[in-house]
């Protein structure tokens, strides 16, 4: 008789709602990213940041995991977002399964944009697929630069490394340079972002990247990234989010 690892099946059963979730929101033109860290890095401050900033007009949601309690919707609720906590009960990451849960009563044809932000931790929730078009990582300056090379899964996995709280650098030893070089080293291909949510620094970056996502999968609805740059060039026109 042949055995199969429970972990094995958990995440064959993930994938297959993760792959129903990627096309619902392929076919709303939904852009989804999946916001990955350490507790402490900054990733509600940087969302609620996002939230404040983001141009009259467009359509976001987003889905906070936390293991216990609902604070961080009520901090990012403040916004006149939709925002809803998924509580694990314990579990250290979210799954697919989870996600497909809140989002029930939710119209995504209705959203530009659905933010997920992950519960804290850079191990668990990087075998997770939550039907995202995009991880993004984030590594805050308090952490130290060899993160990616002791956590290569979440870094090897992410289209995005965002460097969060360089007001701080002045206080603490922390080596920008380093920590990019680390990462590419990881992922060569990773893009990275410097920036502060707390002084706003480094947005106009990410609001540039974020309009080239969801530029390129309004255009390209339920095709891979890789196809749309040989299409379109390595950056597309950046006039839906215009922080003017």
């Amino acid at each position: 008789m042949m055995q199969v690892p429970v972990e094995q099946k958990v995440l064959s059963e993930n994938d297959k709602i993760a792959a129903r979730l990627r096309s619902q929101l392929a076919n709303s033109g939904t852009l989804s990213l999946n916001f990955i860290s350490s507790p402490g890095s900054g990733k509600t401050q940087f969302l609620e940041r996002t939230l404040e900033m983001l141009p009259r007009g467009i359509r976001a949601a987003v889905l906070t995991g936390d293991i216990q309690t609902d604070n961080d919707a009520q901090r990012l609720s403040r916004y006149g977002f939709p925002v809803r906590q998924i509580s694990t009960g314990g579990a250290c990451h979210l799954d697919a399964r989870m996600v497909e849960k809140h989002l029930t009563g939710w119209q995504t044809a209705d959203l530009d944009y659905l933010f997920i932000e992950n519960v804290g931790n850079l191990v668990c929730p990087t075998s997770y697929d939550l039907g995202e078009d995009a991880k993004v990582v984030i590594l805050s300056v308090t952490e130290g630069e060899d993160k990616p090379l002791k956590y290569p899964g979440i870094f090897r996995k992410s289209e995005l490394m965002i460097v969060n709280k360089i007001d701080l650098l002045p206080y603490v030893p922390f080596w920008v340079k380093l920590a990019r070089e680390h990462a590419r080293k990881i992922n060569p291909k990773i893009e990275i972002i410097e920036m502060s949510a707390l002084t706003g620094d480094g947005f106009d970056q990410w609001f540039s990247w974020l309009n080239e996502r969801a530029q390129t999968k309004k255009q390209f609805p339920g095709r891979d990234r890789e196809r749309a740059v040989v299409l379109t060039g390595s950056r597309l026109p950046e006039n839906t989010l215009s922080m003017s």
